[in-house]
């Protein structure tokens, strides 16, 4: 097992140490882990978890992790790790500033995931965001990081000898294993078990954290540790239930961001807030009565909220999500809402008690509402057709970004989209989001529908609403679309040694296919083209990035073109064919165009609006579009005549692009072969859809939104699906093709450890082999020591 220390920091208090002597520890096993390691699978974790199990370890700090949530023997194994009452601290990765980038397993509930600061108490540019991705379509992320702490520039001893200064979550968590381990140090050994859990543990964390003064909660979770202020939590703690964070209040800017962003109105889609359960009492609980709603007044009534939570609460963590709705009749209210969410939670017995633990969390809200607003300054913002890794590969939009070449950040107004948020905003718009199908909306609600870089199939009965929609309801549609190259695609697969298999793209930036019959009704279309190149409509400069081009419009639109670089047959990017000498044409990428009571605008890029690997933006143009989908109102550079098309542009069906045959896209879709269900995040059952069951019972694995999650197949399935393990380079294959880089070296700060956790088809013999050998080493253990007691009891028989 000597192969493995490198890997984990397994920490056994038996005495109060000085923390400068654990952090010196710490950061010497972390450089060693950078000069021994660079790829890591994931049954060498299973083993090393199984020693830390079988040794009774106290604390465990990971400094890795990777983007696959579903990496199943992997997060089971984390789960059995922290139900063994072992703390795990873990770094939430190194891919800041960009949002949706948690890396598991500090993403997942059980766990403290540490984000990074500098001495100046500014989170790490480095750092990654939240919120976690586990939830998204169908419900809203958690708040993580848990807590952060010191992280760029700390010294530490190098191997050989002196002193080298270290930056990135790696070093942060770390720090925090360091405070963990002198807040154990404080109960006698036979205590600690009784009393320190991981949920206990976080408790102390988030509640004697320090909040930061800038930055919002899915940057800084509770905020920078502090070790006194948990100490003396824990110096009188007593086993108890709580919730994290315990506050939501829309007046705390930016803290509470994006909530304090928007007010609550009546009429619009519920606000989702996820909150975490931590149950101190016992490694499993069960909510005793459902949650409720105490309004502080009278105008507190004017709130509805249903709520989606685990009944069962295992391994001492669960969820609380509030799906929360202003009532019609208060349509014309204006002002502050304010009270509490209750939930009571009961565990088994502890050793040597006869009654059940019982306690009671707190949840305070505060919120702020204002008169239902206009329709033509509501969006709706189209979650349910957004499909990310994992558990499909699903490719960047940007052919140009080599060293990320997976689309896993979520796609989320409040993730990779949370700049767009802000401005729309700031515009005057109020942006909702819809994570359940198109026919779950009232359209006469809104002015713009909004898609964006949509990879998911629709439904018949989508595209027939949408129609009826746009055409007799007046219902404004704006679409962001991206690539779609099948020779791309195939060019892009690569042989993944840890799974042995080929991964290819599942669909392309977009998914073009879906999009054409959706807009098909309108006569508009998107071709298979990949154009690269900088353009600029009204002076304003714009770059368009590995986007599609227009191949259907009706006569009687305005369609702008441009001259572009078309790297589709050579499969070249943007920066090979600058350098190339190929010559530009004209390529149309915007159209608009009025069809009965309702507009419609398409786009042919959507890296302009996504903050991730975003090179110019077009925050300019979307406000245009929406003032003319939202409410006709017409930019006189984007209607010249001159645009104004005479002829209708029009592309053979069989020249159209085409759906992949050779990959089984109804594993990831949430379409195919799917009921068509409206969930708890719409507001109406229209169109003969079914309804939804407001509470989800069984394990917290079930998240909020979803009737059920089945890990065994459909859309969060791993199980006979090898593409969503984390892929290994080698040599042997990185010529393959061009897509053949890293796919998830989350930590790409320079001083830190670019570790991938990757399952393979060995993990079930490997875990059960090494059960196995546990199982005997202690079995002959303990027959040797009864050996020996057998043979002491004789001789002093003899005596």
């Amino acid at each position: 097992m000597g192969h493995l220390l490198p890997v984990l920091l397994l920490v056994k208090m038996q005495n109060v140490l000085v923390l400068h002597q654990i952090l010196r520890f710490m950061l010497f096993v972390f450089l060693l882990t950078h000069s021994l390691l660079q790829v890591s699978y994931t049954s060498w974790f299973l083993d090393a978890f199984n020693y830390a199990i079988a040794t009774n370890m106290d604390v465990l700090n990971l400094s890795i992790g990777g983007p696959d949530y579903l990496d199943l023997p992997f997060v089971e194994k984390v789960w059995e790790i922290t139900a063994n009452n072992i703390i795990m601290v873990s770094a939430i990765g190194n891919d800041g500033p960009l949002y949706g980038t948690l890396n598991n397993p500090a993403d997942q509930s059980d766990v403290i995931g540490v984000g990074g600061i500098d001495y100046s108490d500014h989170i790490a540019s480095f750092s990654s965001r939240g919120m976690s991705t586990w939830e998204i379509p169908h419900g809203y992320g958690r708040v993580k990081p848990d807590v952060v702490a010191y992280g760029r520039e700390i010294m530490g001893s190098k191997i050989s000898t002196g002193c080298k200064s270290l930056s990135g979550t790696s070093v942060a968590s770390p720090v925090v294993a360091g405070v963990v381990c002198l807040l154990v140090s404080i109960f006698p050994e036979n205590k600690r078990k009784e009393i320190l859990n991981p949920a206990s543990m976080k408790q102390a964390l988030v509640e004697g954290a320090a909040k930061l003064a800038g930055p919002n909660m899915y940057e800084q979770g509770a905020g920078r540790v502090d070790l006194l202020q948990s100490y003396e939590i824990l110096k009188s703690y007593q086993p108890r239930a709580s919730i994290f964070p315990s506050v939501l209040d829309y007046t705390d800017c930016p803290y509470s961001w994006p909530f304090c962003r928007q007010p609550l109105y009546a009429g619009a889609m519920p606000v989702i807030f996820n909150a975490t359960v931590l149950n101190g009492m016992g490694v499993i609980g069960y909510v005793q009565s459902p949650p409720s709603w105490h309004p502080s007044d009278e105008e507190g009534n004017l709130l509805s909220i249903h709520f989606t939570y685990s009944e069962v609460i295992w391994p001492w963590t669960g969820y609380l999500a509030l799906h929360m709705q202003i009532k019609e009749e208060g349509v014309h209210f204006s002002g502050v809402i304010e009270g509490n969410v209750t939930v009571t939670l009961y565990s088994p017995p502890a050793q040597g008690e006869r009654a059940a633990r019982s306690s009671t969390c707190i949840l305070q809200l505060k919120l702020n509402v204002v008169p239902t607003p206009p329709r033509s300054k509501r969006v709706l913002w189209d979650q349910f057709h957004s499909i990310k890794y994992p558990p499909g590969y699903i490719p960047r939009d940007s052919l140009d970004v080599r060293n990320d070449i997976l689309d896993w950040h979520g796609d989320h107004l409040h993730t990779n989209f949370h700049i767009m948020f802000n401005m729309l905003r700031d515009a005057g718009y109020y942006v909702e989001t819809l994570g359940s199908p198109l026919t779950c909306f009232d359209a006469s609600q809104y002015g713009t529908l909004l898609l964006v870089d949509l990879e998911d199939e629709y439904f018949q009965e989508e595209i027939e609403k949408l129609r009826d929609d746009v055409i007799n309801t007046g219902l404004g549609l704006a679409v962001f679309a991206e690539w779609y190259n099948v020779d791309t695609m195939v060019k892009m697969r690569f042989f993944d040694d840890n799974t042995r298999s080929w991964w290819t793209p599942v669909t392309g930036g977009a998914n073009i296919p879906a999009l054409n019959d959706l807009l098909a009704p309108f006569g508009i279309a998107f071709g298979d083209k990949i154009l690269n190149g900088d353009f600029s409509i009204d002076g304003e400069q714009s770059r368009y990035a590995s986007g599609t081009d227009i191949v259907r419009f009706p006569r009687g639109g305005y369609v702008h073109s441009f001259p572009f670089l078309d790297s589709s047959e050579s499969g070249a990017t943007q920066n090979v064919l600058l350098n190339s000498g190929m010559n530009k044409a004209d390529s149309p990428i915007l159209g608009l165009l009025e069809v009965g009571e309702g507009r419609i605008a398409v786009y042919g890029d959507s890296n302009c609006l996504d903050s991730s690997h975003m090179v110019t933006n077009c925050y300019g143009l979307l406000r245009k579009i929406l003032d003319f989908t939202g409410s006709n109102i017409k930019d006189s550079v984007l209607f010249s005549e001159s645009v104004k098309q005479d002829t209708p542009l029009y592309e053979d069906d069989n020249h159209l692009s085409s759906r992949r045959t050779d990959v089984n896209f109804s594993v990831y879709s949430a379409v195919i072969g799917k009921d068509l269900i409206c969930r708890s995040d719409s507001r109406f059952e229209v169109w003969g859809t079914k309804g939804y069951n407001l509470h989800v019972r069984g394990r917290n694995r079930r998240l909020p939104g979803y009737l059920v999650i089945d890990l065994g197949r459909g859309l969060n399935s791993t199980v006979g699906s090898t593409k969503s393990r984390r892929p290994k380079f080698t040599e042997k294959n990185k010529g393959d093709s061009a897509g053949n880089r890293y796919l998830g070296l989350l930590y790409r700060d320079e001083l830190d450890v670019p570790e991938l956790v990757a399952s393979q088809w060995l993990v079930p013999a490997i875990v059960a082999v090494t059960g196995i050998l546990l199982f005997l080493s202690i079995w002959q253990i303990r027959q040797k020591r009864r050996r020996r007691k057998r043979s002491g009891s004789g001789r002093l028989a003899n005596l």
